[in-house]
């Protein structure tokens, strides 16, 4: 029985190490799937992931498609946009000068001034 009791420690340690290697290699596991499902998502956006580094790919896009888009977009801004409170300088003051009548003459005047 003695020799026995001698063992029992050696028994324990040998239990304890294996459940925390069991722990360890499914920690392990859930990372590695964590990670290769990230990458695999990262790849279908173009974003790939070395150990280098990172490299982010572009879709390929034509030149005159790029252009067209481009092109688009200004015109879309350029038509919703408004500009409440500009006067152009070479087009007049933004004043209409028929319907005041025959003070233009004077208006001319004040502007000189």
């Amino acid at each position: 029985m003695e020799r026995f009791s001698r063992f029992i420690p050696l028994l324990v340690l040998s239990v304890l190490v294996g459940i925390l290697a069991f722990i360890g290699f499914v920690v392990y596991r859930t990372v590695t799937d964590i990670k290769s499902q990230t990458k695999k998502k990262m790849e279908k956006k173009h974003v790939k992931v070395s150990r280098v580094g990172m490299t982010v790919g572009v879709k390929e896009i034509k030149d005159e498609e790029y252009k067209d888009r481009s092109q688009s977009v200004l015109v879309s801004v350029w038509n919703h946009s408004s500009f409440p409170a500009y006067k152009s300088r070479l087009w007049g003051s933004g004043i209409n000068t028929q319907s005041q009548g025959n003070n233009s003459s004077s208006s001319s005047e004040d502007k000189r001034k």
